[in-house]
């Protein structure tokens, strides 16, 4: 950001030095004198310098902020992104426990057999021995490239205490003892179970459905302790789907610091969709929330990636999308859709402003025209003795026939040494009914004015047409 008071002198300098341009530069370039130009001066510093560099300050900090902004987003972005990844990391470093826990469990068991029978080998077919021994052996190196395997995927202790995985977990009686967990806290919990149990299916499935039960029962606790819960469980020969939802929170609502960040939802959807599934987990409109995950009773996907092979059918995203559905880093729809329209707008906005500045500028420059001082100010002189004739008439004195007619036989004498009068019109006033008022200049034979004599003479009246007898 630049610095605001090297920016606020900058400005006024500039203003500054165009006043003292212009009113130095008044009483030469200039019709008017130094008062003039230090007032064109001050007309012109706000409209071209003032004005001007206040809308280029606002310009560059909308584009320095409009940048930060972005640059914000980018970086909330990103931080969302991994807090994602690392729910997924975590996710998937339970899982590789469970499949530790679960094939290394199936292992053992193989290579607990495979010993017996050497044993029972040794006595009764000794020829057969060395397959039991090659059997055990091979299982024990399964099992040591398993533990070699999963542990690419990050070191994670086992869960243990009631998260511990048996043959129990996610079955009937494993829900149940998950809701009548919650009663006991102090949640009115209501179970639905639609369909058979879940015993027969994989390890995987059942797993996902204590997972997705215990996780949405563990937010309720969190955020809405208050709230009536419903679990439904629909198990069917195509999947199990379980749907958790709770109800509005009595009292206000919670802040926004203590609505949790999401990753355990996130960890959720990765292990429903590793196993070819869906997941969705949203607010509801009534002020609750709902998690609902769907499940395969029987996953056939992938086995590195427990994913369901994209049919024809399937719907993939678009090109460079992320395939979790989130926008990619650095794109603004809104800010996207439009780059020329706003640009646009901007340059139509600046057009505007510069031609409503010019007719700002002119507009003052005229007033301080028509403010200017003229070259003759106050009333005009009077002619006065001793002026020349010329003087006289360049005052407007002008020798009028028709006063001078009326002065004739009614004027008083002249003075000694005229030479001739001027009788002007503008020196006729009829200052009272039947007389007139005649100014007299008279002059020497220098063409001097020597008097200035103002005498009534009788005036002429005509009667009005009903006044003739």
């Amino acid at each position: 950001m630049a610095r605001p008071r090297l920016r606020a002198r900058l400005l006024a300098c500039a203003g500054l030095l165009l006043v003292v341009c212009a009113t130095a530069a008044g009483p030469w370039l200039g019709p008017g004198s130094a008062a003039y130009g230090l007032a064109l001066g001050l007309a012109l510093a706000p409209t071209a310098v003032i004005v001007p560099g206040l809308i280029g300050t606002a310009q560059g900090q909308q584009g320095r902020l409009l940048r930060a902004l972005r640059e914000r987003g980018d970086a909330a972005e990103r931080a969302r992104r991994l807090a994602d990844s690392e729910a997924r990391i975590h996710e998937r470093s339970r899982i590789a426990a469970e499949m530790h826990d679960l094939v290394g469990h199936r292992l053992s068991l193989v290579s607990l057999h495979a010993g017996g029978l050497e044993l029972a080998l040794e006595r009764a077919a000794p020829e057969l021995r060395e397959e039991a021994v090659l059997v055990r052996r091979t299982t024990r190196d399964a099992m040591r490239e398993l533990r070699q395997a999963l542990g690419v995927l990050g070191p994670l202790g086992r869960d243990t205490g009631p998260d511990a995985l048996t043959d129990a977990t996610g079955t009937r009686a494993d829900i149940e003892a998950l809701v009548a967990q919650s009663r006991d806290g102090g949640i009115a919990v209501r179970l639905d179970w639609t369909g058979p149990d879940l015993d027969a299916r994989p390890a995987p499935v059942r797993r996902a459905v204590h997972r997705v039960v215990r996780e949405a029962l563990t937010n309720v606790h969190r955020y809405a302790p208050d709230a009536h819960v419903g679990v439904t469980v629909v198990h069917d020969d195509a999947r199990v789907r379980v749907t958790v939802r709770n109800g509005t929170r009595p009292g206000p609502p919670a802040p926004a610091d203590e609505q949790g960040t999401g990753r355990g939802l996130t960890g959720l959807r990765e292990r429903v969709e590793l196993l070819g599934g869906t997941f969705e987990a949203a607010a509801l409109p009534s002020g609750g929330f709902r998690v609902d995950a769907a499940v395969p009773a029987e996953p056939d996907g992938d086995p590195a990636t427990g994913r369901t092979p994209a049919g024809p059918d399937t719907p993939r995203p678009p090109s460079g999308a992320d395939p979790s559905g989130t926008q990619p880093s650095g794109t603004y729809p809104a800010a996207a859709a439009g780059p020329d329209g706003r640009r646009t707008a901007e340059a139509l906005t600046l057009g505007f402003g510069l031609a409503a500045l010019s007719a700002l500028m002119v507009v003052g420059i005229a007033f301080v025209y028509a403010a200017q001082p003229s070259g003759r100010s106050g009333p005009a002189p009077l002619p006065r003795v001793g002026m020349t004739y010329g003087e006289v008439a360049a005052l407007g004195v002008q020798d009028n026939g028709a006063v001078r007619a009326a002065a004739t036989g009614h004027e008083p004498p002249r003075p000694a040494g005229t030479a001739g009068c001027v009788y002007p019109f503008n020196g006729a006033t009829e200052r009272r009914p039947g007389g007139l008022l005649i100014a007299r200049y008279c002059f020497d034979a220098a063409q001097r004015l020597i008097a200035i004599d103002r005498f009534d003479v009788p005036s002429v009246r005509d009667a009005t047409p009903w006044e003739i007898p």
